[in-house]
């Protein structure tokens, strides 16, 4: 299917092109150095966010990266009733005391963003770093997305655009290339 002819949930959808997407990571890169904080490492959301957090990586000049699997849209506007964390799972083990910037292509309900948040800030190791003996060590976590919607149930800290229609991104687009081939591979 074009996704220029389809419908989203809300209307046409929105078409995000390599040109435009690199800058919109240039702009989010932007935002997050205008803030006056800067990452020591960036978490991807696979799979969505695994094109942009690259991009913001290179663009912020952070070179530790980290990725969380979670599956949870299994279609245009089809979801698993949860967001589900898939393996291998990323050693939290370093986050305490870090500022990580999590990093996904959408918050569209917003549930799988805020349950990658949830985990990474609850990482806090008692005991660990400057904090008094058996006080835990907060993650600082901060969540970019390049497009957010207004259901959202989390407003990430820094967005390029906000939209309530579907979006086709580059990195998508396309129909895995096994069902180019009637699904056998060959």
């Amino acid at each position: 299917m074009n996704p220029a002819d389809a419908e989203g949930s809300s209307g046409p959808y929105e078409i995000l092109g390599w040109p435009e997407f690199g800058e919109a990571a240039r702009e989010l890169a932007r935002a997050v150095v205008r803030s006056g904080w800067v990452p020591d490492l960036v978490v991807a959301v696979a799979r969505g966010g695994l094109v942009p957090a690259g991009a913001l990586a290179y663009a912020l000049g952070t070179k530790a990266m980290g990725t969380l699997n979670v599956e949870f849209y299994t279609g245009v506007a089809q979801t698993l009733p949860e967001p589900v964390l898939l393996p291998p799972l990323m050693d939290t083990s370093a986050l305490p005391g870090r500022k990580v910037l999590v990093v996904d292509d959408v918050a569209d309900s917003g549930r799988t963003l805020d349950l990658v948040m949830r985990l990474i800030q609850d990482r806090g190791l008692p005991g660990a770093g400057p904090a008094a003996p058996g006080e835990p060590v907060p993650v600082d976590a901060r969540s970019a997305v390049v497009y957010a919607k207004a259901r959202s149930v989390i407003e990430p800290d820094y967005v390029w655009r906000h939209t309530d229609r579907w979006i086709s991104f580059p990195w998508s687009a396309q129909p895995p290339v096994t069902e180019e081939h009637g699904g056998t591979g060959k």
